[in-house]
């Protein structure tokens, strides 16, 4: 398959026709109506620093459904000690940061560039992109950001600096998610952390089509999404 190259139209190429990797399209920029286009279409941007900007689609898809969230019976415990608050909107940047921040520690590449990041949150400002925090006390000691619209939470990055704690944020988002009628939280590719929390692989074209009848509201715009200020433990 061939990778398109974006030009300073607001266009993208159909999903589908990504390769067998997943890549779709190269170039473009980081705006925010060529990102949320880019979620509608479920395209996501995905590089590192000193690449050019690089545009996936991969076929299976990550996803988590949020009735299916596993949690065992010593996460619940943690969380039933309530060890941690959970806090939405605090402190957006601090947790973008934060997921770029962990990685660079243990010696790993990031693509939360700073254009990156400087792109989310651009989207948190226009009420499309959110975090989660967890505090111990008053210590940041995790934190998940993404995009929400409509019925769907595209989650992009986590972190934790203390044990269970971006656990406890993914269980508790995907219960809020559940109570919401929430579709799908889309995890994007896979990693053991997310698949022993119950996250499983659908095809691209299963994944389309919910994204298609989730996404836009009756009059065919996008649906902007609010959390709590507290995400609740239950």
């Amino acid at each position: 398959m061939p990778v398109f190259r974006l030009t300073n139209e607001l266009i993208f190429p159909d999903p589908r026709r990504a390769s067998k990797e997943g890549l779709l399209a190269i170039g473009g920029d980081l705006s925010p109506q060529r990102l949320l286009l880019a979620y509608v279409l479920g395209i996501f941007p995905w590089y590192g620093e000193g690449e050019p900007i690089l545009w996936w689609s991969p076929d299976p898809r990550c996803v988590l459904f949020p009735e299916q969230v596993y949690v065992s019976r010593r996460l619940e415990r943690v969380i039933r000690q309530q060890r941690f608050h959970l806090t939405c909107n605090r402190v957006f940047s601090r947790v973008v940061e934060a997921c770029a921040g962990v990685r660079v520690c243990k010696g790993q590449e990031t693509w939360l560039t700073a254009e990156m990041q400087c792109a989310y949150q651009t989207l948190h400002a226009l009420g499309f992109a959110h975090s989660i925090e967890a505090w111990e006390d008053d210590e940041l000691v995790g934190g998940l950001y993404g995009v929400a619209i409509g019925r769907f939470f595209f989650g992009e990055s986590m972190f934790h600096t203390r044990p269970n704690a971006s656990k406890v944020i993914l269980a508790q988002l995907a219960r809020h998610l559940h109570r919401e009628s929430f579709d799908l939280l889309d995890c994007q590719v896979p990693n053991p952390h997310l698949t022993s929390m119950g996250a499983i692989e659908i095809s691209r074209e299963d994944f389309l089509e919910r994204l298609a009848a989730g996404t836009l509201g009756s009059a065919g715009v996008l649906v902007k999404v609010e959390l709590p200020e507290v995400l609740y433990l239950d």
